[in-house]
């Protein structure tokens, strides 16, 4: 990773971070190194196909060690917050002004963030409408699909 942005998250993304990390260190990494030296033993390396797949596999594993071992060391850990307003870490009740229906999110970094288990970006359309904002406001959101109001219900 080569910018220098901050990599929000909460202790849960962070040690979901550390895990992903030790299984590739301890685990997938001798794993990679023992295809490539099986690959090796079979002799001529120019038209070795188990040789090349096991060479892309270590590319991609170190790769990806790297990758996770910046973004812990850039990570910044989403603490306490008041919840008199939405900000990162906070829980949010959103009412859709057209339909009524009321869906809540968490609002996390934009590593952590999973639309399927309501964890949103704080980088999002919806996100970037909220933050800052009390119980009972009424916004516009503008996203890609158009613009819609919302209403926070309760903030936790």
């Amino acid at each position: 990773m080569s910018n220098t942005k901050d990599i929000y998250l909460t202790e849960e993304g962070l040690d979901e971070l550390k895990k992903e990390l030790d299984y590739l260190k301890l685990e997938k990494r001798p794993e990679v190194i023992n295809a490539l030296k099986d690959a090796r033993a079979l002799g001529d390396l120019s038209e070795n196909a188990e040789y090349d797949a096991a060479r892309t596999a270590q590319a991609e594993v170190e790769g990806r060690i790297a990758e996770l071992e910046a973004m812990i060391e850039k990570a910044v850990i989403i603490k306490e917050v008041a919840t008199d307003k939405v900000a990162l870490g906070t829980t949010v009740k959103l009412k859709y002004i057209e339909d009524g229906e009321i869906e809540e999110y968490s609002i996390v970094g934009s590593m952590e963030a999973d639309p399927f288990q309501n964890k949103i970006s704080n980088e999002s359309p919806i996100a970037k409408a909220i933050m800052g904002l009390s119980v009972g406001t009424r916004v516009t959101v503008e996203s890609p699909q158009g613009k819609y109001d919302v209403e926070i219900v309760e903030i936790s």
